[in-house]
């Protein structure tokens, strides 16, 4: 029996023309980021396509709705969000990564952190983990943008890495048989390092914490009073609570599923993949 998610694995598609699809086949063995120096960095692309580990638990355990996740990948995190009943959107840009997510029961949108998204400062929690801090190989520029997706009251989720480091880069995509992808710029920062950009964006770290061998950080506009806790059934200032909201907006979380939609029907027809009706 085929299902829905083996077409997306089976798909006669060339992986080799988006670096990031090499690392969206799962069963394909190891992949790895290799730096323009010659090292080599192995993915957690096992992580990816599993349920949440008990790291993940502890970042989706601060996680109030709405959410957007970025660089989602499959959609664990966003998945596991919806089934507790806490709205969540993913964003990549790869159509497989979309594609995976919407099958799996997810609800994602192909785009660039960069490009406009839905309900702009008015995101409750942003999600930045599994390295993708490192997304344009700025980490000002991506902290700032993120920044500017937050809800006045809201919190960004970081996963460093849980080295001591501050690196800008260049890597590539890579298999076991050596087989890359284009370059691409990218970023690793340890705790030290990002603190420094929250600094000079007047973001404050509200919480860190390490889980395993993995490291994260909460961190909030400085003006606005950090939340620390997920009262069941709470309400956030814009009235978005833990589910989809039925309004229509595009700058309105409570209605961002139907602007996804929407958008999709009205302007970019290509730009999500399997989102279901009400």
């Amino acid at each position: 029996m085929t299902t829905d998610e083996d077409e997306l694995y089976d798909a006669d598609e060339d992986p080799y023309e988006d670096p990031y699809a090499l690392a969206l086949r799962p069963g394909r063995g190891p992949v790895y980021l290799r730096l323009d120096d010659g090292r080599r960095i192995r993915m957690p692309v096992h992580r990816w396509h599993e349920q949440p580990t008990a790291a993940d638990n502890t970042v989706l355990e601060r996680c109030t709705g709405p959410v957007i996740d970025i660089g989602c990948g499959p959609g664990r995190m966003c998945r596991a969000l919806l089934s507790q009943g806490v709205f969540a959107l993913g964003v990549d840009i790869t159509p497989r990564a979309v594609a995976l997510t919407t099958a799996l029961g997810g609800l994602a949108l192909r785009a660039s952190v960069f490009d406009r998204l839905p309900a702009e400062k008015g995101w409750q929690t942003v999600l930045l983990i599994d390295g993708n801090i490192g997304i344009g190989g700025d980490p000002h520029g991506l902290l700032r943008r993120c920044g500017g997706l937050m809800a006045p009251a809201g919190r960004l989720v970081i996963e460093v890495d849980p080295d001591d480091i501050e690196e800008l880069c260049t890597v590539r995509f890579e298999d076991l048989q050596g087989h890359s992808g284009p370059p691409f710029p990218w970023a690793r920062l340890g705790r030290r390092a990002l603190r420094r950009v929250a600094e000079d964006l007047a973001l404050s770290i509200t919480d860190q914490w390490t889980s395993g061998h993995r490291s994260f950080l909460t961190l909030a506009h400085r003006r606005s009073k950090p939340t620390t806790t997920h009262e069941e059934g709470d309400l956030n200032e814009g009235n978005c609570g833990n589910r989809p909201g039925r309004g229509n907006s595009w700058d309105d979380p409570d209605g961002a599923a139907r602007a996804v939609r929407s958008d999709q029907r009205r302007h970019r027809p290509d730009s999500c993949i399997g989102l279901r009706p009400d």
